[in-house]
């Protein structure tokens, strides 16, 4: 799914239907899937009320974005807002006891990226969370009425949180997500409410 990345990709993930996952009560909606059960994907990813997934190595690298209810591992307990980096090589127990869903980009680190992170974001205002030198994973606001355009010499991935954004031939409204190739800039106009992305700036072909 949407694995030609080559191409500029878009899914409204408000909109997709749950698929089941082989857990019992954690249920997806792939957004970019290379692979079988064990692939390169992007999803958002809901865990019922009490369900987890089993115990399990992250061999190319996890993150995730809490966007509602709270996720929790035998490392801490996430609560909406949290942005968490689980480099190559990490494990953990996953699971929601009262139940939430994230954003979960899975295998898709650098090799040579060993730096684990647990973050929350700012309530307002762009954030960077994230930079190294093999990519950049940062909030930005955007302005009611107000234009946007970000220059993508490596590659542009982003999913908006808040409000929306339309361009000349999309536009995006909350769980929006949008892959452009490298050299394709992002330009497009905020909606009367102004947005908040998330956005990450990184070579297309990371990961392992």
């Amino acid at each position: 799914m949407n694995n030609d990345l080559s191409q500029r990709a878009i899914m409204h993930g408000a909109s997709l239907p749950w698929t089941a996952s082989p857990l019992p009560g954690v249920e997806r909606r792939p957004l970019y899937r290379l692979g079988g059960e064990q692939a390169r994907a992007t999803s958002l990813v809901r865990y019922a009320p009490g369900s987890h997934f089993s115990a399990h190595l992250h061999s190319g690298g996890e993150e995730f974005l809490v966007i509602d209810g709270v996720f929790e591992d035998e490392h801490g307990r996430y609560p909406a807002g949290s942005y968490v980096r689980n480099p190559p090589g990490s494990r953990h127990t996953p699971g929601a006891s009262k139940g939430c869903m994230i954003f979960v980009r899975l295998r898709q680190f650098h090799s040579e990226d060993r730096e684990q992170l647990a973050t929350e974001l700012n309530v307002h205002g762009d954030q960077l969370l994230f930079e190294n030198r093999h990519e950049r994973v940062w909030i930005q606001a955007i302005q009611a009425n107000a234009r946007i355009e970000l220059s993508n010499p490596r590659g542009l991935e982003l999913l908006v949180l808040d409000g929306a954004v339309a361009g000349e031939d999309f536009l995006l409204q909350p769980l929006s997500w949008m892959r452009l190739p490298p050299g394709m800039p992002f330009e497009a106009k905020a909606g009367t409410g102004g947005a908040r992305l998330w956005v990450k700036d990184a070579a297309p072909d990371l990961g392992i």
